[in-house]
């Protein structure tokens, strides 16, 4: 097997692959990268038997083979050469590598005995941008749960309609609800793994369109040069449709950065009670928020705008900052029920994001 490949391509392409290492594996063959090497392209191939990411180069294949070879040292030696152009040559499973002055002798594995590719039924696929994935991405995962005894509320899921699809997280506590106008002429629900999809973000371009095929316990991401395979996580997931409401109590708009930083100021105190606890007291045009623990009190007013009603409720000052850090617009909407019912917040000129977050029973 003999090779001549540009030495920052193939470092691009590593990296990419290496997002399906795990670093917890017992099995060895699944710590290295897979490379073929035929028709003057190199295939680079990684699994962690939930994540599989295959990626390809244009390379100078003299001699066509293919090997496994350890990721993490392939990769720190390739980003560590100096010159452009790398020459592989190998023989009874040794790896001779020469860029400029560099000589690396290393042993390498059977490709024979890496798993298979999952293999995927392409009857249906849907295109999303790659800024909208990282829109969807940024705006659920961080609501999943981390439990995984309730391993279905560890994923996104993606509630696919004809017309659009809803992206939605939940951990007990709190959930988030993308919604993408798409028209996709199917109806299908799956729940994809978090881990994957801050994984699959890492690795896209802003202005690439990814294609995307699902089948029953799998779904694939194609962009570019790269496929990106991801196990889907099996069980029922909650009826999130039955938390929203379209009417509430109280329905009132703040600064989004004023409010931000009067609960963060809150939060410094609530921080010294476990539950996090702040409590807010919703006026006619304006909103109290007070936390207090054993070393001191905080007092907040932030102006709303007016309405009829008043309430008194307690939240965890972490779930409501989660989801308020991520939003971009300059005011937002609180609606509110009661006490005992979630708090509903949307952006105000943006009604594709809902972020629901439970409040905290006060004893009394």
């Amino acid at each position: 097997m003999l090779i001549k490949v540009n030495r920052k391509e193939l470092a691009k392409h590593i990296q990419i692959v290496q997002k399906a290492i795990s670093q917890r594996t017992t099995m060895q063959i699944l710590e290295g990268i897979k490379i073929s090497a035929k028709e003057n392209t190199l295939i680079l191939t990684a699994t962690d038997t939930e994540i599989s990411i295959e990626t390809r180069l244009s390379a100078i294949v003299e001699r066509e083979g293919d090997f496994v070879i350890n990721s993490r040292l392939f990769g720190d030696i390739v980003r560590k050469l100096e010159n452009d152009i790398i020459d592989i040559n190998i023989e009874n499973y040794n790896m001779n590598l020469k860029c400029g002055d560099s000589i690396f002798n290393l042993s390498t594995q059977k490709a024979d005995e890496y798993p298979d590719l999952p293999r995927v039924e392409e009857n249906t696929e849907i295109k999303i941008s790659a800024k909208d994935i990282k829109n969807i991405v940024k705006k659920t995962t961080f609501a999943v749960s981390t439990d995984e005894s309730r391993i279905v509320f560890t994923g996104v899921f993606m509630d696919i309609r004809r017309d659009y699809i809803n992206f939605v997280a939940l951990d007990g506590f709190r959930m988030a609800i993308q919604k993408l106008e798409k028209q996709t002429g199917i109806e299908e629900s799956i729940i994809i793994p978090a881990r994957s999809l801050n994984e699959l973000v890492k690795i896209i371009e802003d202005d690439e369109d990814i294609s995307i095929n699902i089948s029953r316990n799998n779904i694939v991401f194609k962009f570019g040069d790269t496929v990106f395979y991801s196990t889907l996580l099996s069980g029922e997931f909650f009826s999130y449709t039955a938390l929203l409401r379209d009417e509430h109590s109280i329905s009132t708009s703040v600064s989004r950065k004023e409010f931000q930083l009067a609960v963060e100021r809150a939060s410094l105190l609530a921080r010294e009670d476990r539950a996090n606890l702040i409590k807010l007291n919703v006026e006619n045009s304006h909103i109290d928020i007070k936390s207090n623990s054993e070393i001191g009190d905080v007092f907040e007013k932030v102006k709303s705008s007016e309405h009829d009603n008043t309430l008194d409720i307690a939240f965890n000052s972490r779930y409501i900052l989660d989801g308020v850090k991520i939003l971009e617009a300059e005011e937002i909407n609180l609606n509110f029920t009661d006490s005992v019912n979630p708090l509903i917040i949307t952006e105000t000129d943006d009604a594709s994001y809902i972020y629901l977050v439970l409040p905290v029973r006060l004893a009394g």
